[in-house]
């Protein structure tokens, strides 16, 4: 059926759909009996008038469908308060979700809209008699437009778009505070720009982290003193009034004022006359002022405060001079502070300077110019809360590592160098310049560093799982680092080498890698510490030589504990060393935990040749890891440790072999173990070279 069809519904009476969308049964003199704007669903078309109450009983509303794609109803609804016939609301279910108008029981017009879709959209609520009704127009030529009541409880002006065949969204309602009640007790919703909660004049936030609280006055109220009433212009008056007939503006005003329990008021002068004949709306409210709206289409609230501007004035005269003689105090401490300020600035631009001059920093590319990322000693104290034992997360040769939060924002660790420490200025400039200047996810991140006097500090990352020897090594938490965590890890730690080796601008050697200088994230995801004894390679060069002999025995490589000869296949013997201790949860330097073996490389060495790698595996892992995976883990690191340099991989190759699972891998040679007797490298004073004829198939002792 089209719009204006007609059909015969049976004897003296026809079926009409006319173009505004109604739907009449008609007789045939002409009288409507039954039409469909009288019964809503969830939409209104323009210029249907929708019956809302009836002397003064709400009648129709709309229902919103269940969902998306059910028509049942669902909880959403909206329709006249029954408690006062002057409000129309959203509801959901009994509950007020959106307060829409504030009527007046006669002629009011609502609000007005435009959009890029639909031209100006004129709201109306009217009565005629004892009927209250709704209805809506649009402009001669819009498209065709409809309010919807969705079931996510909006109510929606859309548009119908003719290029892209849909309905497209004009406006909708409720935004953001604009939801009932939102901005708690005497706070209001102002819809200017981005919807946010404010409170009126006189009042403050009653919690500064919570909107919805409300608002509190500056000055109580106080019965039998003189009181100011503040004008709002341009607000949805509040909700839970009480509506005071056939008064003027002045008698209402005098209502509220003379009333110690009335906070505010608010009045209509009505151009039309309804059925009770009365010409005014005068509203006063009694307690808080709940779910006020500022908006461009509404009235005049006035509220009543504790003091008037010219009490305000008289009580500033009273203070008038104190305040005075308090804003030059002020002004002086002002000076003062920026004084103290200005020589802080200074002091930290010394310390700087100090820490650059300390470095004595160029790199082998001679920039002279790098920005070292200078922490105050200031800033240290206080995010350690002065170095104090509660904070402090370990200690070793060095000194000791203290959790701190900077600035009150970043958790960070701060490593505090003795003054007896062995790391000195070359260990300190290293962790600097390289952390500084190396960027790798599996590398830790240096935030800071300062000299202060004395004092030598380094700021980095906050690393919560600790070290990988803390897990590794301890029966009570090894079960934590399962198979799958445990190669994540080698592989992890195989591409930061890589990375140092490889693909930085300079080719680093690191010289101590063990579990102790591997630290673990939140999510256990390894990183690479402590760059103090690293060195940097330049160029085409290859290797090099020293007589001081620095890192831990048992990740030495025999050539640079023997002979003082390092190269990226010293770190590639160190990794080795590594991936046997994950795999099998047993330390290098722990060889009586073998029996009949002297170190772990014997005893892998020895179960890889003869096909029982499984014995190898840490028990806490043995049943949930893949014994292929395992083998193949074992077999790289077989190949990592072998005696002469030139037979190790590479750390590049090492990545390859790891995640390349079906490549062939060359067979390992077996390697070869020694022992230095007394001989300390790195002891102060001593530079002695050992001797190569001390090798033998035995333990390497530790310092």
């Amino acid at each position: 059926m089209t719009a204006n069809t007609t059909t015969t519904g049976g004897p003296g009476a026809v079926a009409v759909l006319l173009d505004t969308g109604n739907f009449v049964l008609r007789l045939l003199n002409g009288t409507d009996i039954w039409q469909s704007m009288d019964h809503p669903t969830d939409t209104i078309l323009p210029s249907t008038r929708i019956l809302l109450s009836y002397k003064p009983q709400v009648v129709g509303r709309l229902v919103a469908w269940k969902g998306p794609d059910d028509p049942s109803s669902g909880d959403f609804s909206l329709g006249m308060d029954p408690s006062s016939n002057l409000q129309i609301f959203i509801w959901k279910g009994s509950l007020p979700y959106k307060r829409l108008y504030v009527v007046n029981e006669v002629s009011v017009s609502g609000g007005t809209y435009q959009s890029n879709t639909t031209s100006v959209m004129s709201q109306l609520l009217y009565y005629r008699g004892d009927e209250f009704y709704y209805s809506y127009t649009v402009s001669d030529g819009s498209p065709y437009t409809r309010i919807l009541l969705d079931y996510r409880g909006n109510l929606s002006l859309l548009s119908w778009n003719n290029t892209t065949l849909s309905w497209t969204l004009a406006s909708d309602s409720p935004r953001g505070c604009d939801l009932y009640a939102s901005c708690g007790p005497f706070g209001y919703c102002d819809m200017a720009a981005a919807p946010k909660c404010r409170c009126p004049d006189g009042f403050e936030l009653l919690d500064s982290l919570n909107f919805s609280r409300g608002c509190k006055r500056k000055e109580a109220l106080r019965c039998g003193k003189e009181n100011y009433f503040t004008t709002m212009p341009n607000m949805k008056v509040p909700d839970k009034f009480l509506h005071i007939r056939n008064k003027s503006f002045d008698e209402c005003a005098s209502e509220c004022t003379r009333n110690c329990s009335c906070v505010a008021y608010a009045y209509a002068n009505l151009s039309n006359v309804g059925t009770t004949g009365d010409t005014s709306r005068c509203l006063v409210w009694t307690g808080d002022l709940i779910d006020t709206e500022k908006a461009s289409f509404a009235e005049n609230l006035y509220i009543r405060l504790g003091e008037s501007p010219v009490q305000k004035k008289s009580n500033l005269l009273k203070i008038l001079l104190p305040i005075t003689a308090c804003l030059l105090l002020v002004a002086f401490g002002a000076l003062v502070c920026a004084c103290k300020r200005r020589g802080q600035r200074q002091k930290k631009k010394v310390q700087k300077r100090i820490m650059l001059d300390y470095l004595n920093y160029a790199d082998e590319a001679g920039d002279k110019n790098i920005e070292f990322p200078f922490i105050s000693f200031e800033n240290i104290v206080t995010a350690t809360n002065n170095f104090s034992d509660c904070n402090m997360l370990g200690q070793g040769g060095f000194g000791k590592v203290y959790k701190g939060m900077l600035e009150g924002t970043e958790e960070v660790a701060v490593k505090r160098l003795s003054k007896g420490s062995g790391q000195g200025t070359e260990e300190f400039r290293n962790e600097v310049v390289l952390i500084a200047k190396l960027q790798h996810r599996n590398l830790v991140k240096l935030i800071g560093c300062c000299i202060h006097e004395d004092e030598k500090l380094l700021v980095y990352e906050y690393l919560p799982n600790k070290s990988l020897d803390y897990f590794l090594f301890d029966a009570t938490r090894k079960s934590v680092l399962q198979w799958l965590t445990r190669f994540k890890i080698i592989q992890r730690v195989a591409r930061g080498m890589m990375y140092l080796h490889q693909d930085s601008r300079l080719t680093i050697i690191h010289r101590d890698l063990k579990a102790s200088n591997i630290l673990l994230d939140k999510e256990m995801s390894p990183k690479i510490s402590d760059f103090g004894m690293a060195r940097i390679f330049c160029g085409d060069q290859l290797q090099a030589n020293t007589n001081r002999v620095v890192g831990t025995y048992g990740y030495m490589s025999p050539e640079y504990a023997m002979q003082g000869t390092f190269s990226v296949k010293s770190d590639t013997y160190s990794f080795g060393v590594l991936m046997l201790e994950i795999v099998s949860g047993l330390k290098i330097s722990s060889p009586h935990l073998i029996m009949d073996f002297p170190n772990l490389i014997a005893y892998a060495w020895n179960l890889w040749k003869d096909g029982t790698i499984e014995d190898l595996v840490d028990s806490s892992v043995v049943e949930d890891c893949s014994l292929h995976e395992v083998s193949r883990c074992i077999h790289i690191a077989l190949l990592c440790v072998q005696d002469r340099p030139n037979c190790r991989p590479l750390m590049s190759e090492v990545v390859l072999m790891l995640e390349n699972k079906t490549a062939s891998l060359p067979t390992p040679k077996q390697p070869v173990y020694f022992a230095l007797g007394d001989y300390e490298p790195g002891k102060s004073g001593d530079n002695r070279e050992p001797s190569i004829n001390d090798m033998s198939l035995t333990t390497l002792e530790g310092r």
